[in-house]
């Protein structure tokens, strides 16, 4: 025959066996783990009765989560110091109890649900965090619970606690997920508004636009030559806003993968000097001298999108245009990269682009300073040439300038 303590032992040693057992059981949920749990804890202090109760709500109160009396598993209960799981939840210490009847603390509380008159509560506690109670009572056969009985079920406690913490854990974890899908559909549904919304603009703003063109090319056939330099301006304005108008349409066709290259072979300097055509009137009201940079050798023809790079020479030029002070010179041109390639390249004298700001400037809504000027957009003009760029398997990027500003530059395959 065993001594007593090594029975002990191993009637725990079997406890905690069957408990691991059940944490590793697939397809049970919470509230049954717990309830396996509890009949161990019961078994092995040889009583009838018992719950565990459990922290929840926003207003702190215990909740029933396992119970041997499972009319009670559901039931709230307030942490009211008068009644025995509030003591032990105030005072965040075991509770023996040998006779209930008799305890003036709590009345007498109403004991004809139970055989015995003794009982044992325990907090579970998480960094004096209180997480829970285990409750019991009724101990089988002739024998009364005793105070020693607490260290024997607190020896539980801390398999409840992992328990109750891991589900804990789980809980937050669900409610983040939940956010997070939540504010992924609402950013979803503002994007589809919001590109509605573009769509919408682009449409609108195309007849207006083009009216306003028509009317001021018109125009410039009768104005005189000192208001000349107004409806220059004018101009200027109204292609620069029929250019954002365009870089919208062409950025949503592009990331829907709707836009088709319309390919034809054009001659490098012809399309430099046509883009360098609209640009000359805005150079000068600059004071800024555009200098077109060509090779003395003929240039190979390439198969590109002509109206398309040409919208992206353009944009280059525009944006060096608006970070060049008054009084210094741009070089546009061309020139072979290898036997494969072209390089188109923008090279101003302004302030430079520190390297830490060289990739991020072509990434939607970027810009490049705070600097306010009539020519410095929403950010979306050289993402819409990194677009097209790729578009046409090509690179583009930036890079100090010789002339100690910016070089701006484009590669694409012959």
């Amino acid at each position: 025959m065993q001594p007593p303590d090594q029975n002990l032992a191993s009637r725990l040693l079997d406890s905690f066996g069957r408990i691991a057992a059940i944490l590793h059981t697939p397809h049970l949920s919470d509230d049954q783990r717990l309830s396996r749990i509890l009949r161990c804890i019961l078994d092995y202090l040889g009583v009838e009765q018992g719950s565990i109760m459990v922290i929840a709500g926003k207003k702190k109160e215990l909740v029933v989560r396992a119970a041997t009396r499972t009319e009670l598993i559901g039931h709230t209960q307030r942490l009211d110091i008068g009644s025995i799981a509030g003591w032990v939840a105030h005072h965040r210490e075991p509770l023996f109890i040998p006779d209930i009847a008799k305890d003036t603390r709590f009345q007498g509380q109403c004991r004809q649900h139970y055989k015995k008159n003794a009982l044992l509560s325990v907090p579970i506690l998480h960094k004096n965090k209180l997480l829970g109670i285990i409750n019991v009572t009724d101990k089988a056969g002739e024998e009364n619970l005793l105070k020693e009985d607490l260290t024997r079920l607190l020896d539980f406690t801390g398999i409840v606690l992992s328990l109750l913490v891991q589900q804990s854990l789980q809980e937050e974890i669900k409610k983040q997920r939940d956010t997070l899908r939540r504010r992924n559909q609402e950013l979803q549904r503002q994007q589809a508004l919001r590109a509605e919304l573009s769509k919408l603009l682009i449409h609108d703003l195309k007849g207006p636009l083009s009216e306003v063109v028509a009317n001021l090319d018109i125009l410039s056939y009768s104005i005189h030559d000192e208001q000349r330099e107004f409806l220059e301006a004018a101009q200027i304005g109204c292609n620069r806003a029929v250019r954002m108008v365009a870089n919208l349409g062409t950025i949503d066709k592009i990331e829907d993968g709707q836009l088709n290259l319309i390919r034809e072979t054009v001659d490098p300097e012809v399309i430099l000097k046509e883009s360098l055509s609209s640009m000359r009137g805005l150079a000068r009201i600059k004071n800024i001298n555009i200098a077109l940079s060509i090779p003395d050798e003929e240039l190979p023809r390439i198969e590109l999108d002509r109206i398309l790079i040409l919208r992206v020479m353009q944009n280059l030029l525009t944006n060096a245009l608006g970070y060049s002070p008054a009084g210094t010179e741009i070089t546009f041109g061309c020139r072979v990269a290898d036997s494969r390639h072209l390089e188109f390249f923008v090279e101003d004298q302004g302030g430079g682009i520190p390297p830490e700001k060289r990739t991020a400037i072509f990434e939607k809504y970027a810009r490049i300073s705070d600097k306010q000027d009539a020519l410095v957009g929403t950010g979306l003009g050289l993402y819409f040439c990194r677009l097209a760029v790729e578009l046409h398997r090509g690179r583009i990027g930036v890079e100090d300038s010789p002339a100690g500003g910016s070089r701006f530059f484009f590669i694409l395959p012959l």
